[in-house]
């Protein structure tokens, strides 16, 4: 008999036992196990079958077979063995039912936790498969939009810019991206006509459903429009100007995509355009050079950069 075998036949057995199971009467009823003419060889196999269950964590145990304690056997509790019943919360299940919107359709991982979601009680479930909610909370948010892009929804909201202007959007929801700890809604916007991705911690409303939506192209990938750089996570929406120092301008627009640096003037300085999205991250970014960066332009990333600077000096 194969080990393996072997230690699934062990298990199956204490599982089922009635009552903890002598050695002796463990190597009666494997037979094709245990059974072999020397009793010695038999329980040292044994006991290393034994150690290698438990080394799994199988639960075997060494317990009483009778009230005065006279012999010992072995058992498995099933209590301990077997999980309990996986029971969640709305606010785990809404968790959980975002994540299964944000894979793809071959994933592993979206398989699994619809799975999961399969054994929810079915109250719970209506609450979040039943359309978009109109919430303000942020896990109702999350839902709201990751049923829009499942079901291929146009929706309207209103959207705060990262240079805090308040629009209203309508948008074909193609799908959710989380990046850097960020939800965006990726999808068609239909006043641009073209593909955005929109920050939620930015709605400024809840989601209106307004009709059915458009599907994406076919090369469409969520990632490619939530990009990343020094202006944050997100699509930039406006430029910044940046002078350089000339021993830092190499670093500042290495491996960077949509940075121009302009020709060096005559104190060496270059001037450096970026892509500009959040103000703060690209604040942040620029005090990382120290005096070796200037602020040209807009006025508010330098306030930004200044106004850091005096609470440091404040500090």
């Amino acid at each position: 008999m194969e080990p393996l075998e072997r230690l699934l036949n062990l298990v199956a057995l204490l599982l089922e036992a009635r009552t903890p199971m002598t050695f002796e009467q463990i190597r009666g009823t494997l037979s094709d196990a245990y059974g072999q003419q020397d009793k010695d060889s038999a329980k040292r196999m044994f006991e290393r079958d034994k150690d290698t269950l438990r080394d799994y964590g199988i639960p075997l145990e060494l317990v009483a077979t009778d009230i005065w304690d006279v012999e010992q056997g072995y058992t498995i509790p099933k209590e301990k063995y077997y999980l309990p019943e996986i029971a969640f919360s709305p606010q785990e299940l809404a968790a959980l039912f975002v994540a299964a919107q944000t894979g793809g359709g071959g994933d592993p991982a979206e398989q699994a936790v619809r799975k999961l979601l399969y054994g929810a009680d079915g109250g719970v479930l209506a609450g979040l498969t039943g359309g978009p909610l109109a919430s303000g909370t942020p896990g109702t948010l999350l839902l709201a939009a990751a049923d829009a892009a499942q079901r291929r929804r146009r929706v309207r909201f209103g959207y705060r810019t990262s240079r805090g202007a308040a629009t209203d959007r309508e948008v074909d929801a193609y799908a959710m991206l989380c990046r850097a700890g960020h939800w965006y809604l990726v999808g068609l916007d239909r006043e641009r006509e073209a593909v955005r991705a929109f920050r939620l911690t930015r709605f400024t409303s809840d989601i209106d459903d307004t009709g059915e939506g458009s599907e994406p192209p076919a090369t469409f990938r969520p990632a490619d429009h939530v990009l990343a750089g020094p202006w944050g996570v997100g699509e930039p929406s406006a430029s910044a100007t940046i002078a350089f120092a000339p021993q830092v301008v190499w670093w500042a627009t290495a491996g960077l995509t949509g940075v121009s640096a302009g020709e060096a003037g005559p104190d060496g300085w270059t001037q450096v355009t970026v892509p500009l999205g959040d103000v703060a991250d690209l604040a942040g970014w620029v005090l990382q050079f120290g005096p070796d960066a200037r602020v040209v332009e807009p006025d508010e990333l330098r306030a930004e950069v200044l106004g850091r600077l005096e609470a440091i000096r404040a500090g």
